[in-house]
């Protein structure tokens, strides 16, 4: 059947086989270019999947839908709150360690979540 969704902030070569990968009538959210890579999709895939490609720039969202971005920000921290989801917290510094956790993050050690505690 194949996934319902992918999100893809990377990319680069594998982004052909993800999308080759959907299930009928998925989509695929393009989050970003970590590889570096924009990748060049055939378009007949999304035709034959009857697929949806999908741009994901949440800073653009909210700046031309502020309503609809508060009203999904509600919606998200009340799952939070309800312990629906769970953020990843990779890892935990002190505020002295700031300098570490950010080059840490500049050096992906990190695989979620950095929290830096006062």
């Amino acid at each position: 059947k194949g996934p319902d969704v992918i999100y893809d902030p990377v990319g680069g070569e594998y982004a052909e086989p993800a999308f080759r990968s959907i299930g009928w009538r998925g989509r695929y959210l393009v989050v970003g270019f970590a590889n570096g890579e924009i990748p060049k999709l055939p378009l007949n895939l999304a035709l034959l999947k009857g697929a949806s490609l999908v741009g994901v720039f949440w800073g653009e969202f909210a700046k031309r839908e502020p309503k609809a971005n508060m009203a999904a920000m509600r919606q998200l921290m009340g799952w939070l709150a309800e312990g629906k989801i769970r953020p990843h917290i990779s890892g935990r510094y002190t505020l002295e360690q700031t300098a570490q956790a950010l080059n840490d993050m500049a050096a992906r050690k990190v695989t979620g979540k950095v929290v830096i505690q006062p």
